[in-house]
């Protein structure tokens, strides 16, 4: 487990690099003004979705942004 200074950094660096500084900033903004429930959004994120289909999504994402994957 990080420790949470390490963590911040981690997710701004990754925000940043997917979206951009001011995409980052403005989500940060829209989950600081909104009231917003990361576990229940995460747990209602792919429900009716099955595994399969999560995955040949992601390999699909991944192959077409090569620049996104470590």
């Amino acid at each position: 487990m990080k420790a949470d200074a390490e963590l911040k950094v981690l997710a701004l660096e990754t925000f940043n690099r997917h979206l951009g500084s001011v995409e980052t900033e403005r989500f940060i903004a829209l989950v600081q003004r909104e009231r917003f429930d990361y576990t229940t959004w995460r747990k209602n994120l792919f429900v009716g979705i099955s595994g399969e289909v999560i995955s040949k999504r992601a390999m699909e994402f991944a192959r077409e942004r090569p620049e996104n994957t470590n």
